[in-house]
């Protein structure tokens, strides 16, 4: 158990806030938790309220328990594992596969493969999500970052919200999408009739949604690849942007044409690239991961059907 003390030096609005401030080792949502689970002190009493007013002078407490041993259980699942060191992992993550725990999913998660593969994970995203800083759908395929300790998690996590790690997707879309380029910005939240599925709302009804695409390829007028520039991340956002313009993601079984022209299973969306900083050296890198073995020969046959130049995305195949 870690117990520290603080001294308030002046005013401030939020004990959350205060304590923030005091240490890079966690998010404010996590000190939060830990404030509401009652794991700090205003001069000598237990304080839940994570707005309470600091005073000058205030000495405040915070006691961080021991780590709780995961509760999910390692799997021997084969995982890509692109890069690792002491901060941080790219895994390549199949299709098919759900990234943590949850909805009645309890094993054959990518968090199971983790806790089996590396040696450590953070523990900001709690028993269930260890190490996770952010997710990809269970059918979409590509590169996610992984966080092996707290320190590195708070870092990755605020280059994803400050928007300085990119995050490049490649997509098959239906039809033919006319523009070379172009910026989808809307709401999105929770469909209001379909809990299960995400939707464009009215703005100031959701979160906002900034994706950016670019046109790479076109077969015809029947499909479109595609490759998108996520500028926020919110869930099921390329997917429920590419219905929004008229050309939803080739296979997918939620946001689809209920008629599909390709027999597949589960949609063709990849996540190429990541580019981030390291999260204690600080210096730039980047990776990549070519297409799954589906996805490029999909490509490949279309290219041949609709007599198409692969030239322009042969770096993906």
């Amino acid at each position: 158990m870690d117990k520290r003390l603080f001294v308030a030096e002046k005013p401030c609005k939020r004990l959350d806030l205060f304590l923030s401030e005091q240490t890079d080792e966690f998010t404010r949502s996590r000190i939060k938790k830990l404030i509401e689970e009652g794991n700090v002190t205003v001069c000598g009493k237990v304080t839940q309220k994570a707005g309470a007013d600091i005073k000058s002078g205030d000495v405040i407490a915070l006691t961080v328990p021991d780590a709780v041993e995961y509760a999910v259980k390692a799997e021997n699942i084969p995982i890509e594992i692109v890069y690792q060191d002491e901060d941080f992992a790219i895994v390549n993550k199949p299709k098919g596969m759900t990234v943590h725990i949850g909805s009645g999913v309890v094993e054959g998660t990518l968090v199971n493969a983790l806790l089996y593969a590396l040696d450590s994970l953070s523990g900001i995203g709690g028993v269930l999500r260890p190490g996770i800083v952010h997710r990809i759908d269970k059918d979409t395929t590509g590169l996610l970052v992984v966080a092996k300790n707290d320190k590195a998690h708070v870092s990755l996590a605020s280059q994803i919200a400050e928007k300085t790690c990119k995050r490049t997707y490649y997509a098959l879309l239906e039809g033919n999408v006319k523009e070379a380029r172009g910026e989808i910005t809307t709401d999105i939240g929770r469909h209001p009739t379909e809990r299960l599925k995400m939707s464009v709302l009215p703005f100031g009804q959701g979160k906002i949604a900034i994706t950016r695409f670019e046109t790479v390829a076109h077969f015809g007028t029947d499909f479109t690849l595609c490759r998108f520039d996520l500028q926020t991340g919110r869930t099921h956002q390329i997917r429920v942007h590419a219905k929004h313009i008229g050309h939803p993601v080739v296979g997918d079984p939620v946001y689809g044409f209920k008629k599909q022209k390709l027999s597949i299973n589960g949609q063709l969306l990849h996540a190429w690239k990541l580019e981030l900083s390291h999260p204690t050296k600080g210096e730039r890198m980047t990776f990549t991961a070519p297409l799954p073995k589906e996805f490029s020969e999909i490509l490949q046959k279309l290219c041949t059907k609709y007599q198409t130049d692969s030239a322009p995305f042969a770096d993906i195949l």
